[in-house]
């Protein structure tokens, strides 16, 4: 359940960032409560996630969805630049993001382990 909460965390990582951009510097009253809406949703899903990923991994994950995603919806619908080289970048983010995944330990693994 806990890496469940870890991406849906990300996902809403990357709407408050894109809220962020949508926002135009919380002058915008509804993207701004939008912005905040998920701010508060995506760490309350990270924090729950924590509880049972390690601090490294779980951050690194969350914090890597989020740029991805918001890369990618930035070049797709907010008309960002990107190009090949942008593109093999994110790609090679989203294959360290699955690397981490697999080669996660948790807690309880290790001290089942040992």
């Amino acid at each position: 359940m806990a890496w469940i909460y870890l991406f849906f965390g990300a996902f809403f990582e990357i709407g408050w960032a894109v809220g962020l951009k949508l926002s135009e510097g919380f002058t915008d009253p509804l993207f701004s409560t939008i912005t905040v809406i998920c701010i508060i949703i995506s760490f309350t899903f990270f924090t729950k996630a924590l509880k049972v990923i390690d601090i490294g991994t779980g951050y690194a994950i969350f914090t890597g969805i989020g740029a991805a995603g918001t890369a990618l919806i930035g070049m797709i619908f907010l008309g960002d630049g990107g190009g090949a080289g942008k593109v093999f970048f994110i790609m090679l983010l989203i294959t360290g993001i699955i690397g981490l995944k697999m080669s996660e330990t948790t807690s309880e693994q290790v001290q089942q382990e040992g």
